[in-house]
């Protein structure tokens, strides 16, 4: 089963949730405006106050949120939700999108030498990491964003040249998703 963490599913909704706040705070570009502090963010989205510092101080960490101290502190987006995917979220909190030990870099499966499904599983990995990195913050808390969802095998052609390119195609949308292997 592919599944994400705990801690990833909590950061994506304390991101949502930030969002949400500035929406409401009537911020047109969130980056480091109001910001909210641990509790009150926990109490937000109901979650357990030791899980949100952890994935609070994971995110700020990774160059997702800063952070001030002090009476009027918290946290803050440090990018803008249109410019940070699901992708950089995943990465932050659980390290890059790797289906299998051989999507993570070359050399780290003693097997990929003699593996015959290789090549296709980093096909897979690729087409899994596009379609997370063409999804953003700002697609997250968009309700008419889960109201067009369209099974990926309906949406994407993928592509693999002679010289190792995954060229990955969404119908109904002009995006084009190139990822280069080195396969040595």
């Amino acid at each position: 089963m592919i599944r994400l963490s705990k801690i990833t599913d909590y950061g994506i909704l304390i991101l949502a949730e930030l969002v949400r706040q500035q929406d409401r705070a009537g911020e047109a570009s969130p980056i480091g405006k109001a910001s909210s502090n641990a509790r009150a963010l926990a109490n937000r989205v109901e979650l357990p106050l030791p899980m949100v510092s952890k994935v609070l101080k994971s995110l700020t960490r990774a160059g997702i949120l800063e952070s001030q101290r002090g009476a009027q502190g918290g946290y803050t987006l440090a990018r803008r939700p249109e410019d940070l995917t699901v992708a950089d979220i995943i990465a932050a909190l659980e390290g890059p999108v790797a289906l299998t030990e051989c999507s993570a870099g070359p050399h780290v499966c003693n097997h990929e030498d003699n593996c015959s499904v290789r090549g296709p599983l980093l096909v897979i990995n690729d087409v899994i990491h596009n379609a997370l990195a063409g999804i953003t913050l700002s697609d997250m808390v968009n309700p008419v964003f889960s109201a067009q969802r369209v099974p990926l095998s309906r949406r994407a052609q993928t592509e693999l040249t002679a010289e190792g390119k995954v060229t990955v195609k969404v119908s109904g949308d002009d995006s084009e998703f190139t990822s280069l292997r080195n396969e040595n």
